[in-house]
């Protein structure tokens, strides 16, 4: 039985946890070939990494990325 690499795929959004990067928190924003695509949450570059190094964030810091990206909003460096 082939399982679609398609249905491995996190949903685009799904807050991901780089572990190659020092455990850095981005989005995932889909694939480049081989590799991820994850956005920081606050907004800026994305920056590609192979999925066997990323693992869904924690919702310790999930909370963590949500709470950094308000306190920027409200000091006017995310729109």
């Amino acid at each position: 039985m082939r399982v679609e690499m398609e249905s491995l795929l996190p949903t685009a959004g799904a807050l991901l946890v780089d572990t190659s990067r020092d455990n850095r928190v981005g989005e995932f924003r889909g694939t480049a070939g081989l590799y991820w695509s994850l956005r920081p949450v606050g907004g800026g570059r994305t920056w590609e990494v192979e999925p066997r190094h990323v693992r869904p964030a924690l919702p310790i810091e999930q909370l963590r990325a949500r709470t950094a990206r308000a306190n920027a909003r409200s000091r006017g460096e995310v729109l």
